[in-house]
Parts: C-alpha cells; sequence; structure tokens
C-alpha cells in the first residue's frame, strides 16, 4: 500500500486548523488537528507525522517556542511549516532561525499552503537515505571541532565557543548528515535556504567560504569540506555521536 503523508495542523483557531485539515485530506494527505503544544506533543509521541503545520501566534507556547523545542528533541527530524499572521520579514526569519522549513502569511490560500507542504516533503526526501547523525545525538564530533546542535554553536578543543550564524548553522548540519557524500549547490540551496533558494544563487559558495573560516579549513588543503569540480561539495570529515556529558 502506497505511503499516504500525515500533516498535523497546530492551530489554537478550531476554524482554521478544521479547514487545513479537510482540504489536505480533500487532496489525498492524511491529516490530524492539535490546539496547542500539550496536544501536539502527545499526537507525536502516539502517531507518525511527515510533516507539522504550526500556528506562530498561540497563547500560551507560541509557534517558535514550540518549533525551537522541536529542533531540540526527539522529534527535530520532522520538518516544519510556520503559518503567520503578520506579514512580517523579522517573524519570518525569527521562525527559519528557529528550525522552520518554510512558512505561510496568513490569510492564505489552501492551495497555496498544499504546495508549500507537498514542496518541504519533496526537499526532506530529496537525497537518498543516510544516517542522519545529527538526529540522533545533542553533540556532533569531527576533526578538532564538536557541534551543539541544541545550542547551534561550534565548540573547540578548549570548549571554547564560535557563534554561528542560522545559516552556517544549516549548511554545517547538512553537511554532517550527509557527510562523505557529493552534495550539488542546487541541493545545498534547497537543503539550507527552501523556498527562497532563488534569492541566494550565487550565495551558496560564499557561505561555504565563511564556513570554511569558522572550521579554520584552509582554502588550499580543505581538510573538511572539500570542492568537487563541476559537481559541489563534499564534507569529508569522519562524524561521530558523543554523549551530553562528552
Amino acid at each position: 500500500m502506497d505511503h499516504v503523508d500525515h500533516i498535523l495542523v497546530v492551530d489554537d483557531d478550531r476554524e482554521i486548523r478544521q479547514m487545513v485539515a479537510d482540504y489536505l485530506q480533500k487532496n489525498g494527505l492524511r491529516a490530524t488537528v492539535a490546539a496547542d503544544g500539550r496536544e501536539m506533543r502527545a499526537l507525536l509521541d502516539t502517531h507518525a507525522v511527515d510533516l507539522i503545520v504550526l500556528d506562530l501566534m498561540m497563547p500560551g507556547e507560541d509557534g517558535l517556542t514550540l518549533c525551537r523545542n522541536l529542533r531540540a528533541g526527539k522529534h527535530r527530524a520532522i520538518p516544519v511549516v510556520m503559518l503567520t499572521a503578520r506579514d512580517d520579514q523579522t517573524d519570518r526569519i525569527i521562525g527559519l532561525e528557529m528550525g522552520a522549513d518554510d512558512y505561510v502569511t496568513k490569510p492564505f490560500a489552501a492551495r497555496e499552503l498544499l504546495a508549500r507542504i507537498k514542496a518541504v516533503i519533496r526537499r526532506t526526501r530529496m537525497l537518498p537515505p543516510n544516517l542522519q547523525v545529527t538526529q540522533a545525538s545533542r553533540t556532533i564530533a569531527f576533526g578538532r571541532w564538536r557541534l551543539d546542535t541544541t545550542a547551534r554553536h561550534l565548540l573547540d578543543p578548549d570548549d571554547t565557543v564560535v557563534a554561528l550564524s542560522g545559516a552556517e548553522f544549516r549548511l554545517l548540519h547538512v553537511f554532517l548528515d550527509h557527510a562523505n557524500r557529493v552534495l550539488t549547490r542546487d541541493q545545498l540551496l534547497n537543503l539550507t535556504q527552501g523556498r527562497d533558494a532563488e534569492h541566494f544563487e550565487r550565495s551558496i559558495d560564499l557561505l561555504v567560504s565563511r564556513l570554511r573560516q569558522r572550521l579554520q579549513d584552509d582554502a588550499r588543503e580543505q581538510s573538511y569540506i572539500k570542492t568537487v569540480r563541476s559537481e559541489g561539495y563534499v564534507f569529508s570529515m569522519p562524524v561521530s555521536l558523543l554523549g551530553d556529558g562528552e
């Protein structure tokens, strides 16, 4: 039997969440609804979910808080599409920085939301299955560095913190998840920038250069991120998982 993608719609507005769920189901998807973070967590613990549609503005735990907690917990691999009631660029940027994969601004057309959901799921599955190491441990070790995936920063051998921008973290996250795989520029753009990839067409090389500087990776020696001519980049350093106390 073919897999039917299961979408969890989290919104405190009953009419909106039911409207979205009904539309998704009419278009061949499975949909479940939750009114708040408590219901969302309960459903995630008992159901396999392929994507979460998450409202930004909710009483109590808002969407940004829930998204940040999702990315730090056991369900961190589930993609998130954020719903925001305001056409505010700051909200969108913060949502993406917190780990949302895409956003749709209210009021929205259900057809647009469906298209965004399908695009995010397609991006999530665009690469062959891999170890997804950053989903299994809070701390990832590679070379002389460790990455704290919860705090989103690098640690050198002396435990000195090296802050990463959101874009730098997402790029390193992708490289660690797909170590020793050649990734094209288009794949890196889609996996790190999502719907805004068209605005960053010439920036992926610059972003790789910035990440190399953070890692103190010599552009000529390229110990961590190697350039593959006419193809893209490969993260060539062995990756290992550490327990929280290591």
